[in-house]
């Protein structure tokens, strides 16, 4: 997959550890839903903690080979929450990003092509997770956070 790099993007994004999850996906897909639940995990020590860098809107930058994620400041520390609204909670500026994952994925599969476990922004390749409409991420975003590939000589 290749996109071009608009300056922003509606996305969803939070820092693991060091680096950031983007996520994509049609409105009303969950992005804000995947957002809240990494920062829960992270919480809950299933992950590296996790800050909200933006929901709903982020800047995407390629930088030197790196896809920098950044803030919408009009938007800094608020994610909504289905059923409580607007919320505050801690946030970071930006981070490179190290994962993305789109939600609502047409070509989501029980086993994906290695084609489609990539994709290419602004001339930055980075590891991808496509989900299928209807399938809980979390599990899948964990996984794809905290395992590692198992290759042919592996087998």
């Amino acid at each position: 997959m290749t996109d071009a790099p608009p300056r922003t993007v509606h996305a969803s994004a939070v820092k693991v550890g060091d680096l950031a999850v983007v996520i994509r996906g049609p409105s009303g897909c969950g992005k804000s839903r995947l957002a809240w639940a990494l920062i829960c995990a992270g919480r809950a020590g299933q992950i590296p903690p996790v800050e909200l860098i933006g929901d709903d809107r982020v800047f995407m930058e390629p930088e030197r080979g790196r896809l920098t994620i950044r803030q919408v400041p009009e938007l800094a520390g608020m994610i909504e929450i289905r059923g409580l609204g607007l919320r505050r909670t801690a946030s970071t500026a930006e981070a490179v990003a190290g994962l993305v994952v789109d939600l609502d994925a047409a070509d989501a599969s029980r086993m994906p092509e290695a084609a489609s476990l990539r994709t290419d922004i602004g001339g930055v390749v980075l590891p991808r997770v496509a989900v299928g409409a209807g399938y809980d991420p979390l599990p899948l975003v964990v996984a794809a956070l905290t395992t590692t590939d198992v290759t042919d000589e592996d087998a």
